[in-house]
């Protein structure tokens, strides 16, 4: 098994833990492998382990890489406001501050999209995915523990 499915492997397995931990399905939580800086030669092998959600900070970078990685088009979750008039919100994204314990930011945001009726819940990143997942995280963003450090 190569590095990078090892790290995988081993961030789905804490996903599972901490899913499990707080009374869910691993399978509710959407992992999404924060790719942004990375060539395709780094996401090659994350592709080939099994991952299928990867996330990009600029359109430019994705279309640079993406061509390369696959024949087909990527989907990409960019909705134009200028285009469609106008935004569905799915759910709630937080990133806290580095320096601070990120739990009681997780449960804020929770308790925002609950009282909404929104069932998206994206939070938690390399160092925090597992504190996340187990405060109803729907999908979290991890690059460092993926790719290594940038």
């Amino acid at each position: 098994m190569s590095d990078a499915a090892d790290r995988l492997s081993e961030v789905q397995a804490k996903i599972a833990d901490a899913a499990t931990r707080a009374q869910r399905r691993a399978e509710d939580i959407c992992l999404i492998a924060v790719s942004k800086t990375h060539d395709a030669a780094a996401i090659r092998p994350l592709i080939a382990a099994g991952q299928r959600h990867f996330g990009e900070n600029r359109v430019q970078e994705a279309a640079a890489k993406w061509p390369e990685l696959r024949a087909e088009t990527p989907d990409v979750m960019l909705h134009l406001i200028g285009q469609q008039g106008g935004l569905t919100i799915d759910g709630l994204m937080a990133i806290p501050p580095a320096d601070i314990e990120p739990a009681p930011f997780f449960a804020l945001l929770d308790e925002l999209a609950e009282r909404n009726r929104l069932p998206g819940r994206s939070m938690g990143m390399s160092g925090d995915y597992e504190t996340a997942v187990m405060l109803g995280a729907t999908h979290v963003r991890v690059g460092t523990a993926l790719f290594g450090a940038r």
